[in-house]
């Protein structure tokens, strides 16, 4: 990628940001990227295993305690109609109590009426397709508050797709004329995960290089690239690989090769080396905050 490609594209995210101001949510965190309290799950697409419905269900609290909110903005507005997402994740998931959050009025969006399921909600599912329908609908009002304080109860936010990028800060392939625009017109993410952007369907649409360049250039943010029907769990500062295939991490120190030597059992591994990124898969950890992963 050119430097003139990527001035371009770092001037959008600025001017990006200085028209979409972030709200003051939490300022006090100790967590450099991750929740302080809560969880997410945030899962690269395709067909979501069985492994991670249970995960998602266990930090929602149990299919009999469980009450999941269904986010389906980033379908569009025939998914305000469908009963196929609700029946979908009831199914997946085992759990009964599931209500549907739609809506692209901001104005609605502020409503105490339509924040009342969140009020009571343990977990929170962002389903996949556009991740800048999501912004339009919800990004700085009082539905994105009550996002937040799902996760300042203790529940867990989870998302597919477009479902997954949405939980970065920086809102990458955010543009509204397709997502081959790597950073476009829509540049603010829902910040659950801070400091960071988030890719999916990594390696299936051969992605995994597309962030290198961009966080070269942006060494505050960490870059997560998931593959499909792969997810991590990230509770404070670490995380944790679910699934089938792997996770990418683009950190600026292992990009430039400054980075600490991942090492386990006094043996460089192939899947945690010095290059454009680590690649972690099913079971592995890795520490945000230190920016390594966990032996």
């Amino acid at each position: 990628m050119s430097q003139i490609v990527l001035f371009f594209f770092l001037t959008v995210w600025t001017l990006g940001l200085s028209a979409q101001t972030p709200i003051a949510i939490n300022e006090k965190s100790t967590t450099r990227h991750g929740p302080e309290k809560g969880s997410l799950l945030i899962i690269g697409g395709g067909t979501v295993g069985t492994e991670i419905w249970a995960r998602f269900v266990e930090l929602a609290g149990g299919k009999e305690k469980a009450r999941i909110v269904v986010v389906t903005a980033a379908a569009g507005d025939s998914a305000a109609v469908s009963p196929t997402h609700l029946e979908s994740i009831r199914k997946q998931s085992g759990v009964s109590r599931v209500t549907l959050l739609h809506t692209k009025d901001l104005t609605e969006a502020n409503s105490d009426a339509f924040i009342a399921p969140l009020k009571e909600a343990t977990g929170v599912y962002f389903i996949g397709g556009r991740q800048w329908r999501i912004a339009d609908s919800y990004l700085n009002t009082r539905t994105h508050q009550a996002f937040f304080e799902v996760l300042n109860r203790g529940g867990v936010i989870a998302g597919s797709s477009a479902g997954a990028s949405i939980q970065g800060s920086f809102l990458w392939r955010g543009d509204t004329k397709g997502a081959d625009i790597l950073v476009g017109d829509h540049t603010q993410g829902l910040g659950f995960l801070k400091n960071s952007a988030i890719d999916q369907h990594l390696l299936k649409r051969n992605r995994q290089f597309d962030l290198i360049d961009f966080i070269r250039q942006s060494p505050q943010l960490i870059g997560i690239g998931l593959d499909e029907s792969t997810a991590i769990v990230v509770q404070q500062d670490q995380l944790e690989v679910l699934g089938k295939s792997y996770v990418a991490v683009y950190d600026y120190q292992t990009i430039v090769g400054k980075g600490e030597p991942h090492v386990r059992d006094q043996q460089e591994q192939v899947t945690a080396s010095n290059g454009g990124f680590i690649l972690l898969g099913q079971g592995q950890r890795y520490d945000l905050r230190e920016r390594k992963v966990i032996k």
